[in-house]
């Protein structure tokens, strides 16, 4: 058998005990991707409409209401987030003797942590439409409340669409840090089969799958982006 033969036997032999590892390893992993799509999807779900109270109060004329809501902020924007989630973990338990599991533990650090960041973004929003429209809406008739709800914020979402996909790509990566308190995402799922098999194939599958996610959103953003800068400047 010639030199290059047998290489690309053993080759072919090599390839076909990778896939078979692959194969192995991916139950597991797709089990904590699962875990971190849940944790993803309930974030969004629970922290965009939280921000918005959040926002409002950080520009609201009653001083209490402002302070206390950017303090909020300040305080989850400014600490990192695994920081966060040992707090919540360990804190909670040992104070007031509130037990809770892992993944409830990361699915309400990363809703109030998110809350944060989307206030902020829905503040700055908020404040980049025209101050005229306001006026123009006084001038008809409407409350504050019709013109906050029935005209400024729907044109604040149009706007705030870029920075909150970003958001959203970056809580896909950050789901890897739930880790750190055990909670059985794609990330924990990875490091177990690296520590057990000392074969870093896990983590290359694990960045893969996150990939794939970030790829999915990046798709749907542009889309999103693409149909609301239509109404934007008037197409059908």
């Amino acid at each position: 058998m010639s030199g290059f033969a047998m290489w690309w036997a053993g080759f072919w032999a090599s390839f076909a005990d990778t896939m078979e590892y692959v194969w192995i390893l991916l139950p597991s992993l797709l089990r904590g991707a699962l875990m971190t799509l849940e944790l993803f999807a309930l974030t969004l779900a629970l922290a965009l409409p939280l921000a918005l109270p959040i926002s409002l109060g950080s520009i609201s004329k009653l001083p209490p209401l402002r302070w206390l809501c950017k303090t909020y902020i300040l305080i989850f924007r400014g600490t990192p987030l695994m920081l966060q989630l040992f707090f919540f973990y360990f804190f909670l338990p040992i104070t007031m003797g509130i037990m809770l599991d892992s993944f409830t533990t990361a699915v309400l650090t990363f809703v109030l942590n998110y809350a944060a960041y989307f206030a902020e973004i829905y503040r700055a929003g908020i404040q980049s439409i025209d101050k005229g429209q306001h006026e123009a809406a006084q001038s008809l008739g409407l409350t504050k409340a019709q013109t906050m709800f029935g005209i400024i914020i729907p044109q604040m979402i149009r706007r705030v669409l870029p920075p909150v996909s970003n958001e959203a790509i970056t809580l896909v990566k950050d789901t890897a840090l739930v880790s750190v308190i055990g909670a059985a995402e794609m990330m924990l799922a990875a490091k177990g089969a690296v520590n057990r098999d000392v074969n870093v194939m896990a983590y290359a599958i694990a960045a893969v799958i996150y990939l794939l996610f970030t790829f999915v959103l990046t798709v749907i953003s542009a889309k999103l982006e693409k149909h609301y800068s239509k109404h934007e400047n008037g197409a059908i």
